[in-house]
């Protein structure tokens, strides 16, 4: 059997076409290609974006901000040590953007002015660590993005 040019052309874009649907159908069915926002509640978040405005202001000011380091434990989060470690309340969000799975949110209790989360519970690679933390009635808030 010969294919003249017409024939060609017309299994041409059909080819073309079938792969482009198969291309669509995967990534709109397949989990692992799962395209959903970061967060749950994103409206909700975004309406109290003004207040971590507010907060990250407060933290601007303060002469020493909270520092981090990785050490052979884990996390280890720094707070000032200008201040009293035991009047330092807060939760500290950790969340992976590529695995909502892993997120975890840790209550801030401190005796010294070091948090340390246990490596076990982060996997290497990108972290957005959240700070959420008040001091004498004044909120602070503290963002990074961290490679762990």
């Amino acid at each position: 059997m010969k294919l003249n040019w017409g024939t060609g052309i017309v299994l041409a874009f059909i080819g073309f076409i079938s792969f482009i649907m198969y291309f669509v159908i995967n990534m709109n069915t397949v989990k692992k290609y799962d395209t959903s926002l970061v967060t749950e509640n994103y409206y909700k978040a975004e309406l109290e974006y003004q207040n971590d405005i507010n907060k990250e202001t407060n933290a601007k000011e303060l002469t020493t901000n909270i520092t981090w380091k990785r050490t052979e434990q884990g996390l280890e989060i720094s707070f000032p040590e200008t201040m009293e470690a035991n009047q330092i309340t807060g939760k500290v969000f950790l969340y992976r953007p590529s695995n909502e799975h892993v997120d975890f949110e840790t209550a801030i209790s401190l005796s010294h002015h070091n948090l340390l989360i246990p490596d076990k519970r982060l996997l290497d690679g990108r972290w957005n660590i959240k700070v959420d933390w008040q001091y004498n009635g004044k909120s602070y808030l503290y963002k990074k993005e961290i490679v762990y």
